[in-house]
């Protein structure tokens, strides 16, 4: 451990004892220590802050292409829409806010550019006995199934509720687990 403290890391240029009484009012290294890491700010290089930006901005597209649409079509936006949208409203990172508290915002940012809401679908499925069992894990896996009732030929009754976004890639899964052997029926949207 090197019980040192430092005016100017970088340069390696250690603080006087005089120094560090009149800024911590203090002269001993480990109470300075101590002010230091209960108040101080930590400084991050560009390229670490420009990291978390993207990795939070990739976050943010996930949430809003997972549960967006098009409120004239009904139909999701895909992503390189999305992406275009956020570079042409020139929408700004908060680096210190979670994605999901800046998602309202990036929405708020995007609707004068593209016409886009957040909804569920609600979607009524028939499932065939040979399928049944196996599509129980996909169907958890992409949304809350509000309703199940297994018929007495086997096949599977459901109502699933997913977000809205999902929709062409969960008839996407379903129809390549059961062979495009499923009956379904959008219900409602919320």
């Amino acid at each position: 451990m090197y019980e040192k403290v430092f005016s100017d890391a970088k340069k390696g240029y250690e603080a006087s004892t005089e120094l560090m009484k009149t800024v911590f009012e203090t002269e001993s290294i480990l109470n300075v220590s101590k002010i230091i890491l209960d108040n101080g700010e930590i400084q991050f290089t560009q390229e670490y802050r420009e990291q978390k930006r993207q990795e939070k901005l990739k976050r943010i597209l996930d949430i809003i292409v997972r549960n967006a649409i098009d409120p004239r079509t009904h139909l999701p936006h895909p992503r390189n829409r999305i992406e275009a949208a956020v570079d042409e409203a020139k929408v700004r990172i908060d680096d210190f806010k979670d994605a999901e508290d800046q998602v309202n915002d990036v929405i708020h940012a995007l609707k004068p550019i593209l016409p886009i809401k957040f909804a569920t679908k609600e979607i009524e499925l028939k499932i065939p006995a040979n399928y049944a069992s196996k599509s129980y894990s996909v169907l958890e896996r992409f949304g809350k199934i509000t309703r199940n009732d297994w018929l007495n030929d086997g096949s599977l009754l459901c109502i699933i509720e997913i977000p809205a976004g999902l929709q062409n890639e969960f008839f996407d899964a379903i129809n390549k687990l059961t062979q495009g052997n499923t009956e379904s029926k959008v219900l409602s949207e919320k």
